[in-house]
């Protein structure tokens, strides 16, 4: 895959639901390889703890490989904090990172995951 294809992943996914923040492709050294930000908010993250937040998903990627085998790949996580929840998806060593407003509901959460899974499935051919 290339940057033509990561932009494209990132755009269909922020397309979902108004309430994506920011949507990024990861890759499995940490580096940010495409994204697309919602144009009307501020980052959460500056850009020196952006680096240590993704360079911390490659490493957690490259663990998590080593129980692919007994418990099989994972498809997602979702994670709640206090000021944002974020979903991460995997398309192989690569990450596809979701940030998504906190006052979504979750019925919201979920039609944003069971979307987003058809895209990443589709790229990860």
């Amino acid at each position: 895959m290339d940057k033509i294809v990561y932009t494209k992943i990132c755009e269909d996914i922020a397309s979902i639901s108004p309430y994506v923040r920011f949507v990024g492709v990861i890759n499995e050294l940490g580096a940010l390889v495409a994204y697309k930000r919602r144009d009307d908010l501020e980052p959460l993250l500056d850009t020196e703890n952006t680096k240590y937040q993704f360079s911390h998903i490659a490493i957690k990627t490259d663990l998590e490989s080593f129980f692919d085998k007994n418990l099989g790949e994972i498809e997602f996580v979702w994670e709640e904090r206090k000021k944002v929840q974020i979903i991460s998806f995997a398309i192989g060593k690569l990450r596809i990172w979701v940030s998504i407003d906190k006052k979504v509901i979750r019925s919201e959460m979920l039609r944003i995951i069971d979307s987003c899974l058809p895209i990443v499935k589709k790229f990860g051919n």
